[in-house]
């Protein structure tokens, strides 16, 4: 064999094992960084987030509960530690005759039965909750706004859900209500999950054959706003009255339509990941600030997960590992004891226990 092909081909077998080597170590030493920066936020909820009871943040309800019990399962924390158990007794607990799972007087009826099946479906290893389960999914299907409460397809809140009783649909409940559809393993042409497309489809800023309201094309970019039944968006108004994207709502956006079956090929989901690519960012959440904050990161990560994407290329053409730069940033944002705050008050993620399970339930999806 030649002796200079031989050293060339060393050569390359050489720099080639040093990558991969690099590569290794460096997703070992992120993973380590994830699971530590996990480890200290468990332990905030365990010790001070949650009450003796396992009720997290209950004076709004049992969705707090529900979501913080979803994260720790999520992250590796056993269904028989108190911590959960006690928040599964809650949030099965108040399953209803109706289906609905909510506490009394509950203004957030189908928010909350979203998270609590979600939350369960995670947990249910040995089918305890196969009864409650399928009965919620009767109730959320009943609560959406189709034919089936007088609302047609022409009418723009079709297919949307809202909080519950005769709230208006919004975009935010819409997609929680997908999410636990899809947890229940619902196929992707599943009837109320198509209807629920219709509206994600007219809350994105696209002109197409899918959204042909008054405000699609006057922003155009692709991305999602709020509630296209109010013309409402947390980012404000265009001069010319379009309603501004920005990043949770996008986030939203992108993963039901993935969840509805869409592929990158389409032009809605092709649209929504070009606006996700420009406004790549984990500093802040796109078009709002600090607004809303912990929420994005939540669905920033659940969608680019669902979504099989593990870098993504800004507008500038930088590479990002979006895993690695979130547990890095979350790492630098996580108090001294274990816990995660908002200083701006919006949605009320100022309290650390919402704060910090949307941050958990990020990093569920930040595994290496």
């Amino acid at each position: 064999m030649n002796s200079r092909y031989f050293k060339i081909k060393s050569g390359l077998v050489l720099a080639i094992c040093v990558v991969l080597l690099s590569s290794i170590t460096t997703t070992r030493a992120d993973e380590k960084l994830r699971k530590q920066v996990v480890s200290k936020g468990i332990e905030f909820m365990q010790k001070r987030g949650q009450s003796a009871d396992g009720a997290v943040s209950p004076r709004i309800g049992i969705g707090l509960t529900a979501l913080a019990a979803h994260a720790m399962i999520r992250n590796e924390v056993p269904l028989e530690h108190p911590s959960v158990a006690k928040a599964l007794n809650i949030v099965a607990g108040a399953a209803r005759d109706n289906g609905g799972i909510y506490p009394d007087n509950s203004r957030l009826m189908m928010y909350e039965t979203c998270v609590a099946m979600m939350c369960l479906k995670e947990a249910n290893k040995s089918g305890q909750y196969d009864k409650v389960l399928a009965k919620a999914a009767a109730f959320v299907k009943g609560e959406q706004f189709t034919d089936a409460k007088g609302v047609e397809e022409s009418d723009l809140e079709y297919g949307g859900a809202g909080y519950g009783g005769k709230s208006r649909p919004d975009l935010s409940n819409t997609a929680y209500l997908i999410d636990a559809l899809k947890a229940m393993d619902s196929d992707e042409h599943d009837e109320a999950i198509q209807a629920a497309l219709t509206f994600v489809s007219r809350c994105q800023n696209l002109e197409s054959a899918h959204n042909n309201t008054k405000d699609a094309a006057k922003v155009n970019d692709g991305g999602f706003y709020y509630n296209i039944t109010e013309s409402s968006s947390a980012a404000g108004q265009t001069d010319e009255g379009g309603l501004r994207s920005y990043g949770s709502m996008t986030y939203a956006g992108f993963k039901s339509m993935l969840h509805a079956g869409l592929k990158e090929d389409d032009p809605r989901v092709a649209a929504a990941l070009t606006w996700i690519r420009d406004h790549y960012t984990v500093t802040e959440n796109p078009g709002l600030g600090d607004a809303g904050l912990y929420y994005y990161y939540h669905l920033f990560a659940k969608s680019l997960s669902t979504a099989g994407i593990d870098t993504l290329k800004d507008e500038n053409g930088v590479e990002h590992n979006w895993r690695e730069e979130l547990v890095e940033h979350l790492a630098k944002l996580q108090g001294k004891d274990g816990s995660w705050t908002n200083s701006n008050e919006r949605w009320m993620e100022s309290d650390p226990n919402l704060a910090t399970t949307f941050s958990l339930l990020a990093l569920s999806y930040c595994k290496q």
